[in-house]
C-alpha cells in the first residue's frame, strides 16, 4: 500500500533558517529515487542541491522558482511504496549511470548490512599518465553522486575523463576540481601574469538585456518593467540581500580607516617567472595574488595584534592565534568571501593550491557555507577589473581587509634614475576601535616590503 511522504526544506548547514528556490528539477508525475536531486536552493552564500530521502512518484509540488522558504516548510509530496522505501544510496548511485552496463554482475548489498559473502569482482581499470601528478586510475563505469555531476557540468568537465580516487571508484568533488584545474593549465584562458587569473568574471547583476531595453523598450521586454516602461524593479534576495545587510552592518558599526601605498612589484613578478620555470611548480598556477597573500601572512606574524575582532556583547577584544584568510570573489550571484582555514600554516605552494581551489569552487557556485564562516582577515582584488585602488569595507567580524590594485608600468626612481617598473597600489582598511593608525600603517608597510623584496619573507617568516 502506498503512502505520502513530504519533503520539506531542511537546514543545508550552518544554522540557516531560510533559502530561496532557484531551480525545481522534478514535476508532478516524475519518479525519483533516493538521493536524486529534486531542487536547488540558494542560501546566504551558495547554491545547494537538495536530494530526495525517499523513492517514489512526485504527487505534488508545493513551491515554484523564486519562492523564499523557511526551514521546515513543505516542498514536495512523494507517493511511496514499501518496495521503494527499501532503496539505498548505492542503488541510486548505480542508477545514475545505468546507460553504461558493467561487464560483470556484482551482488547488491545495503550499506551497513554486513560484508559480501563472496569478494566483489575487480572492475576493469585503465591507467592514464598525468604529468606532474600522482598516477590515478579511472574506472570504466562512471560512479558519481548528483552534486558531483552538477559540479562537473558547471565546470565543463567530462566525467569519463576524470581520474576517480573515491572509495570503490567513485568520482569525488576534488577529482572534478583537479580535472578542471589541469584543463585550465593546459589551455589557459588568459595571461597568467594578470592578477585576475584566479577569479571568475563578474556578470551583470541587473536583469538580462537591460541596456538593450533602454534603447528599444518595446523590442526587448523582460520581467520587472513598470507599466510606464521607465524603470525595472528586481526583488532584493539571496546573496545580494545578505551582502547588503553585512556591508551596512559593517560600515555603520566599525569605524573604518583606510591607508594607501604604491608598491614596486617588479621583484615579485621576477620571482613568479622563476617559479613557473621550476619543476616543482609546473602543475600549480601561481599569480601575484598568491605572493600578496603570503606577504600579508608574514606581516600578520610581525603584527599579531591586527588579527582580532571586537565582541560588543561581552565588551572584549578577541585576539586570534590562527588566520583564516578570506579571498573576496565576484560570482554570478554576487560577492562572497570564502576563506582558507589556517592559512598561516601553509607554504607558498600550498597557499597557491588553496587559492586556486577556492576560485574554482566559487566560479562553479559550489562554495560550501563552512568556507565562508570564521574568517579573520580578507583580501579583495579590484585589480582584476583594471582598477588602481579603492576603499574596501571590512567583512563583518573582522578587523582588516587588504585591497589589491592593478599592476601597471609606471615611472619609478631606482638608484637616482627614473626607470619603468611594475607598480600597484595597496589599500588597507581597518577597524579603528582595535587598530590605531600606527599599527595599521606598520602592517601595510611590512606587506609592501615583502612584495618589493620577497627574500624578506624568508627572514621574517
Amino acid at each position: 500500500m502506498s503512502s505520502i511522504t513530504q519533503i520539506c526544506l531542511t537546514d543545508p548547514g550552518e544554522g540557516l533558517t531560510e533559502a530561496e528556490i532557484i531551480e525545481i528539477k522534478v514535476k508532478e508525475g516524475d519518479r525519483v529515487e533516493i538521493n536524486d536531486p529534486v531542487v536547488t536552493v540558494e542560501t546566504a552564500k551558495s547554491a545547494v542541491e537538495l536530494p530526495s530521502h525517499v523513492a517514489g512518484l512526485v504527487a505534488k509540488v508545493h513551491v515554484k522558482e523564486g519562492d523564499e522558504l523557511n526551514v521546515g516548510e513543505p516542498m514536495f509530496d512523494i507517493e511511496t511504496s514499501p518496495e521503494a522505501e527499501q532503496a539505498s544510496e548505492p542503488d541510486a548511485l548505480e542508477k545514475a549511470d545505468a546507460s553504461e552496463k558493467p561487464e560483470e554482475t556484482e551482488p547488491k548489498t545495503l550499506v551497513g548490512y554486513g560484508a559480501r559473502e563472496t569478494p566483489a569482482p575487480r572492475r576493469k581499470k585503465r591507467a592514464i599518465a598525468q604529468s606532474g601528478s600522482e598516477p590515478q586510475v579511472p574506472i570504466d563505469r562512471i560512479l558519481a553522486k548528483p552534486p558531483v555531476r552538477k559540479l562537473a557540468k558547471d565546470l565543463g568537465v567530462a566525467l569519463h575523463e576524470v581520474l576517480a580516487t573515491g572509495r570503490g571508484g567513485v568520482v569525488t568533488r576534488q577529482d572534478v576540481i583537479a580535472a578542471s584545474q589541469r584543463s585550465l593549465e593546459q589551455h589557459p584562458a588568459q595571461n597568467p601574469d594578470q592578477t585576475g587569473s584566479f577569479f571568475p568574471s563578474e556578470e551583470k547583476q541587473a536583469p538580462e538585456n537591460l541596456a538593450g531595453h533602454m534603447k528599444t523598450p518595446k523590442s526587448q521586454p523582460f520581467p520587472g518593467v513598470t507599466s510606464d516602461e521607465q524603470t525595472t524593479r528586481v526583488p532584493i534576495r539571496s546573496v545580494r540581500k545578505r551582502t547588503a545587510e553585512a556591508m551596512v552592518s559593517s560600515a555603520f558599526t566599525a569605524p573604518h580607516v583606510t591607508v594607501f601605498n604604491e608598491v614596486d612589484m617588479t621583484a615579485t613578478l621576477e620571482l613568479l617567472d622563476t617559479l613557473k620555470k621550476s619543476r616543482e611548480w609546473k602543475d600549480v598556477k601561481i599569480s601575484p595574488l598568491v605572493v600578496l597573500a603570503k606577504a600579508l601572512l608574514v606581516a600578520i606574524r610581525r603584527n599579531p595584534e591586527v588579527n582580532a575582532s571586537w565582541d560588543e556583547e561581552s565588551q572584549e577584544i578577541v585576539y586570534k592565534h590562527f588566520v583564516n584568510l578570506g579571498i573576496a570573489a565576484a560570482t554570478p550571484r554576487g560577492l562572497i568571501v570564502p576563506n582558507i582555514k589556517d592559512a598561516h600554516l601553509l607554504t607558498l605552494r600550498e597557499l597557491a593550491v588553496s587559492i586556486n581551489d577556492l576560485a574554482q569552487t566559487a566560479r562553479a557556485g559550489q562554495t560550501p557555507l563552512s568556507a565562508t564562516r570564521n574568517g579573520t582577515i580578507t583580501i579583495t582584488n579590484f585589480g582584476v577589473f583594471g582598477i588602481d585602488s579603492g576603499t574596501p569595507i571590512l567583512n563583518p567580524g573582522e578587523s582588516v581587509i587588504l585591497g589589491f590594485g592593478a599592476i601597471k608600468n609606471k615611472p619609478w626612481v631606482v638608484d637616482g634614475e627614473i626607470v619603468s617598473r611594475k607598480v600597484c597600489s595597496l589599500a588597507l582598511s581597518f577597524d579603528h576601535r582595535l587598530i590605531d593608525g600606527a599599527l595599521g600603517s606598520e602592517l601595510l608597510r611590512d606587506v609592501s616590503a615583502v612584495l618589493e623584496n620577497p627574500s624578506l619573507g624568508l627572514v621574517w617568516g
